[in-house]
C-alpha cells in the first residue's frame, strides 16, 4: 500500500514579537510558522531534517515560497500547523502548509514551498542526493516497488 500522504502536524503559540501595529501576527511571522513546520516534519520523518542534510554537506535552499492569508492570528493565540510533503521527481523538496487558529479550528493562511538542493558552495544539484533518495524509498515505498 502506498503512502500518499506524509504529514506533520506541530504547534507554536503566538509572541508578542510576531505582532504588528494592528495587534495581529506579522504576515511575515506566517513564514516562521511554515517553518517550524518544516523542523517538526524533519524530526517526524528522520532524514531531511537540516541537520541530517548538513552532515551530507547538502542545503535546501528555498527556491519558491507562496502563502495565502485567510483569518489573522492574535497575541497567544496557539496555531496548529499542518505541514504535507508533496513527491515531485527530481532534486527537490515540495511541501504544503495549512495553518490553523486551535482554539477555533480556523484556517488562517495556506501556503507552500519548494526547495532546491545546494552544496555547501551553493552549487545546485540537479541529481538527487542519494541521502534524499534512500529517504523517499523508506517513506513512499509501495509494497515492494518505488514511485520513484
Amino acid at each position: 500500500m502506498k503512502r500518499q500522504e506524509l504529514e506533520d502536524i506541530c504547534r507554536t503559540e503566538v509572541r508578542f514579537s510576531e505582532i504588528d501595529s494592528m495587534k495581529r501576527a506579522w504576515h511575515g511571522s506566517f513564514v516562521t510558522y511554515m517553518e517550524d513546520g518544516r523542523e517538526s516534519f524533519g524530526r517526524h520523518y528522520p532524514g531531511i531534517g537540516y541537520a541530517d542534510m548538513s552532515r551530507e554537506g547538502i542545503y535546501a535552499a528555498i527556491y519558491d515560497l507562496r502563502v495565502r492569508y485567510l483569518s489573522p492570528l492574535r497575541l497567544d493565540d496557539v496555531a496548529r500547523i499542518h505541514t504535507r510533503y508533496v513527491y515531485r521527481r527530481g532534486a527537490r523538496m515540495d511541501f504544503q502548509y495549512k495553518i490553523y487558529r486551535e482554539q477555533d479550528n480556523v484556517l488562517c493562511a495556506e501556503g507552500s514551498t519548494t526547495q532546491l538542493f545546494v552544496d555547501a558552495e551553493g552549487t545546485l544539484q540537479t541529481d538527487v542526493p542519494p541521502f534524499f533518495k534512500a529517504w523517499q524509498e523508506k517513506h513512499l515505498e509501495t509494497e515492494g516497488t518505488s514511485p520513484l
